[in-house]
């Protein structure tokens, strides 16, 4: 079973993400804030992480930017999850390594899809 891990600071959105996967038969972890995620992704080894970008503290792209110097999490493919939908935002994601970009409000059937194309 793959397991996920989902950053987001909002609790009610991390619900609905892990009810989502977990119904599709994902294993799901979840963190509220860019450093409970940086430790997760240590203590857990997901298989991929899905990362929101406006967060408190460290925002999502300087957490990308981290796990895409990082040796241990490098090969994790990260999609970000967030309401940005503005080309300068994906094309920073783009250049930071994310594999993908949903923008909020999304369709999970879109989100399930972009997890196994991820994940095979």
């Amino acid at each position: 079973m793959s397991k996920i891990l989902v950053i987001d600071d909002e609790e009610d959105l991390l619900d609905l993400v892990t009810v989502r996967l977990e119904a599709a038969g994902y294993k799901v972890i979840s963190a509220s804030s860019s450093q409970e995620g940086l430790e997760k992704v240590h203590q857990e080894k997901p298989d991929l992480v899905l990362l929101d970008v406006m967060m408190p503290g460290i925002d999502g792209f300087e957490l990308l930017r981290r796990l895409k110097d990082d040796p241990d999490a490098k090969y994790i493919p990260i999609i970000m999850l967030t309401c940005r939908g503005d080309s300068e935002s994906i094309f920073k994601a783009e250049d930071l390594g994310a594999k993908d970009y949903i923008i909020k409000p999304f369709d999970s059937k879109e989100l399930i899809g972009l997890v196994e194309k991820y994940l095979i």
